[in-house]
């Protein structure tokens, strides 16, 4: 869902109400320079450390971009691409076979928030969690048993950024539905790694084409077809 990690852009009016608010860091004053914003006194310039407290402020005070979506990655404010009909579709596909596959006690939520430590909020475009609505009334889920993103512009970004954000956050399984091979992308074990964009990395994938099926770790018993999830 995310394009390569680059920050959102403000504008000097979104910036003023932030700073009216008390919503930036007081003790790390900050600049608004070429629309991000960033530590003063750093030399390189570094981004704007955003804790997820503070983007929930920002969510919850309508004090995000209008521009499109933005998600919270690893402490970065990262603007999502616009869903194509392909994109849109192959969520739906996806969403359909993954109720099948999981069943009751289980709840597949799509491009919803997970809470994934201090400074990480993604939204992915499928998260499957464990138990029932009403559970999440107050707070947001904290894990998953599985997260999926449908690529395409984002592919990169999804394997690299997102990929080591699952991973850092112990997430057991990460897909991504891959629209620019017409293949599916199956991440399993995750390891640190310090070359990887948050330290930690999934094992090489398994890669699945059209003719293939696929048994989720939560759901062993269920064969989801490769078929079903490509639009």
């Amino acid at each position: 869902m995310a394009t390569p990690a680059r920050a959102a852009r403000w504008t000097r009016a979104e910036y003023d109400r932030l700073v009216a608010r008390g919503i930036l860091h007081e003790d790390e004053p900050v600049e608004l320079i070429a629309g991000q914003i960033l530590l003063k006194g750093r030399y390189p310039v570094v981004e704007h450390g955003w804790t997820r407290a503070e983007y929930d402020r920002l969510v919850s005070g309508s004090l995000l971009p209008e521009r499109g979506p933005v998600e919270l990655l690893g402490g970065a404010l990262v603007c999502a691409e616009p869903q194509g009909s392909r994109h849109a579709t192959a969520v739906d596909l996806a969403a359909d076979a993954l109720r099948l596959a999981f069943g009751a006690g289980w709840l597949i939520r799509t491009e919803k928030p997970l809470a994934l430590g201090d400074e990480s909020e993604p939204e992915p475009d499928l998260a499957v969690v464990a138990g029932a609505r009403r559970d999440y009334r107050d707070a947001h889920p904290t894990t998953a048993a599985l997260v999926v993103e449908v690529a395409e512009s984002s592919l990169d970004a999804d394997r690299a950024h997102k990929g080591s954000l699952y991973a850092r956050a112990g997430l057991p399984e990460y897909w991504i539905i891959n629209l620019v091979d017409h293949v599916v992308e199956v991440y399993r074990g995750v390891e640190p790694d310090a070359a990887a964009a948050l330290g930690w990395r999934y094992r090489d994938p398994e890669v699945l084409g059209p003719s293939g099926a696929v048994s989720p770790l939560a759901a062993p018993a269920a064969r989801v077809a490769i078929a079903d999830l490509l639009p």
